[in-house]
């Protein structure tokens, strides 16, 4: 950002920033990142992953920056959630922060960056009592989530490459946070068009295995723009 004359030095400032709500998936279980707040006031409590925003990078970069410095990842799925700008929602100053939502591979992430940073993943279930106004951003999140899944199949951005039906129903349990006919479930997602199944098993569960399938992204921006409705 250039150096150009500041026209509102007459008005009161105040701090812009991101706040990441980051989730996971992995055995079966919705996961969030979240680590330990380092800076004062609050010190030590229980934080999602966020940061100030610089003075010459735009909101989304620095939700994208701060998701690259904590895992190591580019290029995932990131969304703009809400701003949060209750006057007293920071004792630190007068802040106004601007939430995101990640959806990322639990497997892909880099595992000693993200414990050099001393963050860790929680059962969606098991999150501990987060710092501010953090706890709503991560309902909101979930809220969004479960809403979006119902019209766009955004769940495969939290599974392998190569994932089961079963595995499939599994995170689409953990985001409705409860159970599916199996039957219905697997009806449903073939008659979608946007499962390639592949010729290989995964016989990590029983003998006879389960065929993999991969997430057909061409087919799917294809139907996308013909207004096809992917309610699961």
């Amino acid at each position: 950002m250039s150096k150009e004359k500041d026209f509102y030095t007459q008005e009161d400032k105040m701090y812009v920033a991101t706040d990441c709500v980051i989730f996971g998936f992995d055995e079966g279980n919705l996961k969030l990142l979240i680590f330990k707040r380092r800076v004062k006031p609050l010190m030590g409590t229980w934080s999602l992953i966020g940061s100030f925003v610089r003075i010459d990078e735009d909101v989304q970069d620095a939700a994208k920056r701060v998701l690259k410095e904590i895992t190591g990842l580019e290029g995932v799925f990131m969304e703009e959630l809400k701003s949060y700008g209750d006057v007293g929602r920071d004792p630190g100053y007068r802040c106004i922060s601007i939430a995101q939502y990640a959806l990322i591979r639990i497997g892909e992430y880099d595992k000693e960056l993200v414990k050099r940073h001393g963050a860790d993943w929680y059962d969606i279930d098991e999150v501990p009592e987060l710092v501010l106004d953090h706890n709503q951003m991560v309902k909101d999140a979930l809220d969004r989530i479960k809403r979006k899944a119902r019209y766009k199949p955004i769940g495969f951005e939290l599974l392998p490459e190569k994932f089961t039906i079963p595995q499939l129903q599994r995170l689409y349990e953990a985001v409705y946070r409860k159970e599916l006919d199996s039957r219905n479930f697997r009806k449903k997602v073939l008659s979608l068009n946007v499962l390639i199944k592949l010729n290989e098993k995964d016989k990590s569960t029983s003998r006879r295995g389960a065929f993999l399938y991969k997430f057909d992204y061409k087919n799917y921006h294809k139907l996308l723009k013909e207004g096809f409705n992917f309610e699961i």
